[in-house]
């Protein structure tokens, strides 16, 4: 069995996600399309603390780019389209039919819910009605049920309408046709959004299983078989024998990884560079960081999104963003965006324990003003919290006599 160094691991990572390259002096549809092709799907999410982490993601590899540009590409030149695949996510259209079981064996959320839906099932079907007829539609746009109350307690789906509607998105009966500006889905039928080579396609389970942890692969470089089937949210049981028929075809290569407790596989085609030079901040949702135990083993960074966790409980921050910086995580910075003073604010900055100040400070305080620019603020704020706050904020203060 080969043997990697955990250098080469992580060199061999981050050339698979996109890292090993400088970003372009300008980004249009095919650049954006190229990234989310890579890595073969990219996961929404809508925490506003800083900006939908979809869009960052691609800022992470590409720089400022326009926003709509991605609306576009997927809501309106159908490249793309939202599935539950990591989550909720942008996946390449090929990637629908790929999903069938998923979708076969999609359950309501919140957890529960399908005991209220079938009381007021007339209404349920009666959605579909209303979507056939009148086209894309979003929870706004529906009536209210009888007999319930509109609106959910305690839940982030809001009301009985939205959660009909995602449960018909998740069981493949609508699709996603469009974000409107508030970020609400309208949803429309598959056969109006999907396209008919990729809607009537019929992918046995095996294969669409092996399919999907080839692209798993490619996309992250190097992984042991947990990573993999992470990736889209696959069990561990399932993928095994599909990764091995994958390394019996000589697609996967089984490797040793300097200091990894267990076998790992190596893409056939993935590349190791013998240099990375990125800068970027990753969003908590980038496919990099996003499964925490490969996390720990590529970069030996302990890493947890606190945004849900009380306040007196976080050690870091609300929304907290790692720093690349070469091929190592060498800091963190907890960000909030101040639209009504137009300010980034770095609330908390912190260095890792075997990164050097002089190195970071710079790239990262560069970094933040690139960040800040893309985003439409015009100043940035750095606050007293972490070992690091006192010289980012020396870095990033203005001239005197500015």
């Amino acid at each position: 069995m080969r043997e990697i160094t955990a250098g080469e691991a992580r060199r061999i990572a981050l050339a698979a996600s996109g890292f090993d390259r400088p970003r372009p002096a300008r980004v249009d549809v095919r650049r954006l399309r190229a990234v989310i092709e890579r890595l073969a799907l990219v996961q929404l999410d809508f925490v506003t603390v800083l900006v939908p982490a979809h869009y960052q993601v691609l800022f992470s590899r590409l720089g400022p780019y326009d926003r709509r540009l991605l609306d576009d590409l997927v809501y309106r030149h159908r490249h793309f389209t939202e599935a539950w695949a990591h989550e909720a996510s942008i996946v390449p259209m090929d990637v629908w039919p790929l999903l069938r079981d998923r979708r076969e064996r999609h359950r309501v959320r919140p957890r529960g819910f399908e005991r209220v839906l079938k009381k007021v099932a007339a209404y349920v079907g009666g959605v579909l009605g209303h979507v056939r007829e009148k086209g894309p539609l979003c929870a706004d746009d529906l009536p209210s049920p009888a007999g319930i109350a509109r609106r959910v307690p305690e839940s982030w789906y809001g009301t009985v309408p939205r959660i009909v509607l995602e449960a018909h998105f998740g069981a493949g009966r609508l699709a996603v046709a469009e974000r409107r500006p508030n970020f609400a889905r309208t949803f429309d039928l598959p056969e109006r959004v999907v396209p008919s080579e990729h809607l009537g396609r019929v992918v046995p389970h095996e294969d669409a299983q092996r399919e999907l942890l080839r692209r798993a692969a490619r996309a992250l470089g190097v992984g042991v078989a947990a990573d993999l089937a992470d990736y889209w949210r696959m069990s561990v049981r399932d993928a095994r024998p599909r990764l091995q028929e994958l390394v019996e075809a000589g697609e996967l290569l089984a490797v040793r990884v300097e200091g990894w407790r267990e076998p790992a596989l190596l893409h056939r085609d993935a590349r190791a560079p013998r240099r990375v030079t990125a800068a970027a901040l990753l969003s908590p949702f980038d496919p990099l960081i996003w499964f925490r135990p490969r996390t720990q083993r590529l970069f030996g960074f302990e890493y947890r999104m606190e945004v849900f966790v009380p306040a007196e409980k976080r050690r870091w921050g609300v929304y907290v963003l790692p720093f690349l910086l070469g091929e190592r995580l060498v800091a963190r910075v907890d960000l909030k965006t101040d639209r009504a003073q137009g300010r980034l604010r770095v609330l908390a900055a912190y260095l890792e324990p075997d990164a050097s100040a002089a190195a970071v400070v710079a790239p990262l305080a560069a970094e933040l003003r690139t960040l800040a620019r893309w985003l439409d603020l015009p100043a940035l704020a750095v606050g007293r919290r972490g070992n690091l706050a006192r010289a980012l904020g020396a870095a990033l203060r203005p001239p005197s006599g500015r």
